[in-house]
């Protein structure tokens, strides 16, 4: 039996618990050790997950029992403890998104490869059953050509905004909702569709204090010809998913409240299709364990990362600018 990847939790919040959650629902990692500035915050981590605490980041890379980083640290942070987790020899899972800029992202990603460290970014909506199932289904030819896709993601943060938090705040959260949130959807869009090659873009403060958009709207020109739309909120009355996806020869439906349901062409109503549910936190973090195990690399890496990055980075450029914008551009300027 492969031992347990032993791995230090840095940057406390509560991303860092749901993934702290999902180690403690799997044999294939255990949590030893883990930091934050905050000595309040590192203590309670430690507490609650039974590991040890360090007090210092430097004090983790030195620990010889640590194997890996689990790195929930905001955005632009990503670079700094990346790389010197990659010099220490480090293993890394890194939350999406890899970075707020593009540069970022390709110095990430370079940084692990150059030190023969696995890097995998936390991308677990692409893995959940039903949109596992569409892509297998989409893979056997079941859809025909696609030539369509919409999908809302949509939360209510009313009243639940802190300004002092960076995932907040423009210099913190580019792009605000989009980039949060909006991005996993935007990689499920390429996941079952193909790579999207041009973005436009509309984002709006309408509901919440601040300085960022809490409603945008993208849409996307995939390589092969199709279009979708994506739409996320922070301003809607309640939680939200839906993903409806058109080829010629059917379409599959699906939205949080009803579940998935396919239509085939000559039939007259859609029909029903069950999903397990299944643990796609605990899927990540396992194939990462497996990959730092010298098993297959991660399904999402830092190059796909990267490009995932500058497709919302080109909305954004859109929103600003208002036209239309190749992924290309900001693949090159950036």
């Amino acid at each position: 039996m492969t031992e347990s990847l032993r791995v230090a939790c840095i940057g406390m919040g509560w991303w860092s618990d749901v993934l702290a959650d999902a180690i403690t629902r799997s044999s294939k990692l255990k949590i030893v050790a883990c930091f934050s500035r905050s000595e309040e915050k590192r203590q309670a981590f430690a507490k609650k997950y039974g590991c040890r605490t360090a007090s210092s980041y430097t004090a983790i890379l030195e620990d010889t029992e640590v194997e890996a980083i689990v790195n929930t640290t905001p955005n632009d942070a990503h670079l700094e403890t990346t790389r010197q987790a990659a010099r220490a020899g480090k293993h890394v899972f890194l939350d999406k998104p890899i970075a707020n800029s593009v540069s970022d992202g390709r110095a990430i990603t370079e940084v692990c490869r150059r030190a023969g460290v696995v890097l995998a970014l936390g991308y677990q909506r692409r893995r959940e059953s039903h949109f596992r199932w569409i892509k297998k289904q989409i893979d056997g030819g079941a859809f025909g050509r696609l030539v369509n896709a919409e999908v809302n993601i949509s939360r209510d943060r009313l009243g639940q905004v802190d300004l002092s938090s960076w995932r907040y705040t423009a210099a913190g959260m580019p792009g605000g909702v989009m980039l949060q949130i909006g991005v996993h959807y935007a990689d499920v869009l390429d996941y079952l569709i193909g790579p999207i090659k041009a973005v436009s873009g509309r984002f709006a403060q309408l509901v919440l204090p601040g300085d960022n958009p809490d409603v945008a709207s993208l849409v996307f020109e995939h390589e092969n010809g199709a279009l979708s739309t994506l739409n996320a909120s922070y301003a809607s009355a309640s939680e939200y998913y839906l993903m409806n996806i058109y080829g010629k020869e059917a379409t599959a439906y699906y939205d949080l409240h009803r579940g998935l349901s396919l239509l085939k062409r000559g039939e007259k109503k859609p029909v029903a299709v069950a999903c397990e549910k299944n643990d796609t936190f605990v899927e990540e973090l396992e194939e990462f364990a497996a990959a730092a195990r010298g098993g297959p690399p991660p399904e999402v890496g830092g190059e796909y990362a990267t490009t995932s990055l500058a497709v919302i980075r080109a909305g954004i450029v859109s929103a600003r600018e208002g036209r239309r914008v190749d992924v290309a551009e900001i693949l090159a300027e950036d």
